[in-house]
């Protein structure tokens, strides 16, 4: 329990993504989506004849994430007489900091859909995957996602949706600025930024996100397309290792140099994004969902067409020959241990069949930009947006954050306080040397 307190309590002020962070402040209880399909019968029942209730947390990945839990909480209850289902959905902003307390007061939510899960299983807090899902659906998740929520050979969690990286650039200033090639080596990306820089100082050549909403990605980036990572082929941290401290040097060298934003630190992808839909920044590493986001704002803003930017997406350049890395990011469910009865258990099953139907879920992954965890979900989203297909087939073998690691909440704060340090001038080994020692001592 110290842990969640501690740790937890620590990564609410760095929010996550996958990822997929996103929505307001306010928090409250909320029904849910929309769909045909799905289970039609009256689910179990208590042996006393009650119904079962099942409350859930769940993040607000936008502005649509209310309306489709709202609707789907009274589909669900509709088609399962015999359970009573309750959905909170709750801003990132907020989430961990009431998660924590319910925890604090011995009032676990039965299910949570939230990034992180490696402390609360260290706690002894969660119920193996297999307890709360049925067979049937297990099987429909793409096993490397799986993998990600593995500790001991057990799964705790199971994937919710994802996102996937790549770069995107804006193909008329590269066209303009004499770019004739698009960047796929390090080499090449600090070329491109010095031609962009002489043809149009007022533009930002490339974008850096070192916030503490997605330092933990920028970091990801340049190590894991310098052939690095996190941690060793033993699976122990290496934060400090020779080509993080030359991938991290590098992504500081670009600010320095005047080819980014100006302020890192500060500036979201959300900012980076509203800077590339406005035809401010010429290259960007962002997730899959950045077509549907620039979309929204042009269409709220009712841009012209000619005003609307050309561009495309490519793969992460690389350095050393090192083949390029699609950095995905996910979200999960988990089932608290809260000695559920067996037909508990079977009634959590139903609410993750009903969750993971097919045509429930891709809608459901759709309605933000996402993309499935399942190979069904992925087949549909692919046919219903023909611009979601290159990404179905990448994010299926996507390199993620060492999340099953119980260190990875003070890890994941730990590199963007380097990140930060470095960019006011400190020394990028000695900041990583030390983390590395206060991680693994």
């Amino acid at each position: 329990m110290k842990k969640i307190l501690t740790a937890l309590l620590a990564a609410c002020m760095v929010l996550s993504m996958v990822a997929c962070g996103g929505g307001n402040n306010n928090s409250q209880p909320a029904p849910a989506p929309t769909p045909d399909a799905g289970s039609n019968s009256t689910g179990p029942a208590a042996p006393t004849g009650e119904k079962i209730p099942i409350n859930v947390i769940a993040a607000e990945y936008g502005q649509n994430t209310k309306d489709w839990w709202a609707n789907f909480q009274k589909e669900f209850n509709e088609a399962n007489t015999g359970i009573d289902l309750t959905v909170e959905v709750v801003s990132w902003n907020d989430i961990y900091t009431v998660v924590n307390t319910r925890i604090g007061g011995n009032a676990a939510p039965d299910i949570l859909n939230i990034d992180v899960f490696a402390d609360y299983q260290a706690d002894d807090l969660l119920l193996p995957a297999k307890d709360f899902v049925s067979e049937e659906t297990y099987n429909k998740m793409y096993p490397a996602f799986l993998e990600q929520s593995v500790v001991d050979g057990t799964v705790w969690a199971i994937p919710d949706l994802a996102s996937a990286r790549a770069m995107y650039y804006n193909v008329d200033i590269l066209k303009n600025a004499g770019v004739d090639k698009v960047p796929t080596t390090w080499e090449e990306l600090t070329e491109a930024c010095k031609k962009i820089k002489a043809y149009d100082a007022s533009i930002y050549p490339w974008g850096i996100d070192m916030t503490t909403d997605e330092g933990q990605a920028a970091f990801a980036y340049y190590i894991w397309n310098n052939g690095s990572d996190f941690t060793d082929a033993d699976g122990n941290w290496a934060l400090n290792s020779d080509k993080n401290v030359e991938a991290i040097e590098y992504a500081i060298s670009l600010v320095k140099d005047g080819y980014t934003n100006t302020d890192p630190a500060n500036e979201t992808r959300y900012n980076l994004q509203d800077l590339f839909g406005a035809g401010k920044l010429a290259m960007v590493i962002g997730p899959n969902s950045i077509p549907t986001y620039i979309a929204d704002n042009y269409a709220k803003a009712n841009t012209p067409k000619e005003e609307q930017i050309n561009y495309a997406f490519a793969p992460i350049p690389t350095n050393g020959g090192n083949p390029s890395v699609s950095a995905g990011v996910m979200d999960r469910f988990m089932c608290f241990d809260n000695g559920h009865s067996a037909e508990k258990l079977e009634a959590i099953k139903t609410f993750f069949d009903f969750f993971y139907e097919d045509s429930r879920y891709s809608e459901w992954v759709l309605m933000e930009g996402f993309l499935p965890a399942t190979s069904a979900g992925g087949e549909i989203v692919a046919k219903a947006d023909a611009s979601m297909a290159p990404w179905v087939e990448i994010v299926g073998s996507c390199k993620f954050y060492p999340t099953a690691k119980a260190e990875w909440a003070d890890v994941k704060q730990g590199v963007i306080n380097v990140e930060q340090q470095a960019l006011l001038g400190g020394n990028v080994k000695e900041l990583l040397d030390n983390l590395q020692k206060e991680i693994a001592g």
